[in-house]
């Protein structure tokens, strides 16, 4: 006898996906097919216990998505930048959610000292810069699981912050007043998400990060 393999499982599923679908919706596909126009960009972390469909209740063509350890926006990565400029010029959405979640293995890995591997640990020193800015806060905590909570969401803060650093998001906010950027984290324990943090067009960000011949 044949054992089914996990992928084929996968596979099984979208069929019955796909024939449920067109018994809900006969056009749904065809029309989702045609275009996209989210009006969310999603920043999330890559942890395949938190869909940004599933926690929020929406569905395919809602939100655009990116994802990586720990939900970081590096203004270094190509890949995030392209899906930046691309919600934000092309697809023109009106809102970024960096949504963060507790219990964050890449946040856990960041608040010690165990190698991991190169690439790893290269992308955990984003996190470490922000544990040492904000050091004092964090250290003041006695227990070791509310440390690493609020070093989500100090986390996700300063992502919100490196959008807004950004010349995509501060040329869009001079010319369309629009997005709006927000910060969330997501509750494994009870499903809850916890809005932490917001930015916009009114917003205020150091000088230093501001370009004025946008």
């Amino acid at each position: 006898m044949k054992t089914t393999l996990e992928y084929d499982q996968l596979l099984a599923n979208n069929k019955d996906w796909v024939a449920q679908q067109n018994i809900i919706d006969p056009t749904f596909f065809s029309r989702l097919s045609k275009q996209q126009s989210p009006k969310f960009l999603w920043i999330g972390c890559s942890d395949s216990r938190v869909s940004s469909d599933k926690i929020t209740g929406t569905e395919p063509g809602e939100i655009f998505v990116h994802r990586n350890i720990a939900n970081l926006v590096v203004n270094t990565d190509i890949n995030l930048l392209s899906v930046l400029q691309y919600s934000v010029q092309v697809l023109e959405v009106e809102h970024i959610i960096v949504c963060g979640h507790y219990g964050c293995g890449g946040i856990k890995a960041a608040m010690g000292n165990t190698y991991l591997g190169g690439s790893i640990n290269l992308w955990l020193k984003q996190i470490k810069a922000v544990y040492r800015l904000h050091r004092n806060e964090i250290d003041e905590i006695d227990n070791e699981e509310a440390r690493c909570d609020r070093l989500v969401e100090l986390n996700v803060q300063e992502q919100v912050y490196n959008l807004a650093k950004t010349v995509i998001v501060q040329s869009a906010w001079k010319n369309h007043k629009r997005p709006q950027i927000h910060g969330w984290v997501y509750g494994l324990n009870d499903g809850v998400i916890k809005p932490i943090f917001a930015m916009d067009h009114n917003s205020e960000i150091d000088s230093i990060y501001k370009y004025d011949n946008l």
